[in-house]
């Protein structure tokens, strides 16, 4: 990580460009102004933890969690976890995973030698949430896929259940999924 890296907002503050910058080069600053603050807000930009999560909530790197979740695994093993993904991608993914700080690679030097990756304690909190996430839209998967065609509890079913149950009266605007009668 370069020091670019730390102020996305212009210059590093003892570069050449920013010589004609007022205070500690910073756009922005005047002579006694603050030091621009590392951006902590998802939604913003510039945020410094905004790569680690588009890393974390790609489909592959998700999955690797929650499987690395389940105890160290080698790298084929994984794969068979995984099921459909690539040995390419999954090089991919745990590399990404690795530089972020969420798995560990752990080469044991035996004949032949063997890597066994696994969760660091930051990698072991994203799991454990994405964990919940997963129990959560099984469980709603099995209640949709239990609940009867044309149901329109959408308490239960989820947005598609309710979306199949839609009349035309409820498109326009006339009446609401509580309103209609169950079948």
């Amino acid at each position: 990580m370069s020091i670019t890296d730390l102020h996305p907002g212009g210059p590093a503050p003892d570069s050449p460009e920013s010589a004609d910058l007022p205070g500690d080069g910073m756009p922005g600053d005047g002579p006694s102004g603050p030091p621009q603050e590392l951006v902590t807000d998802v939604f913003a930009r510039g945020c410094t933890s905004r790569a680690a999560f588009e890393v974390v909530t790609s489909k592959w790197a998700s999955l690797a969690l929650l499987a690395l979740g389940e105890g160290s695994y080698r790298f084929n093993a994984l794969r068979r976890r995984v099921e459909g993904v690539s040995e390419k991608m999954l090089s991919q993914t745990l590399q990404s995973l690795e530089r972020d700080g969420m798995v560990t690679r752990d080469v044991v030097t035996t004949i032949p030698p063997r890597v066994e990756y696994g969760l660091t304690p930051l990698g072991e909190q994203v799991a454990r949430h994405l964990r919940g996430l997963a129990d959560l839209l099984e469980e709603t998967a099995a209640t949709a896929a239990d609940a009867p065609a044309g149901s329109t509890d959408g308490a239960s079913a989820g947005p598609a259940a309710g979306a199949a149950g839609t009349t035309a009266g409820e498109t326009s605007g006339e009446t609401s999924a509580g309103d209609l009668p169950a079948r």
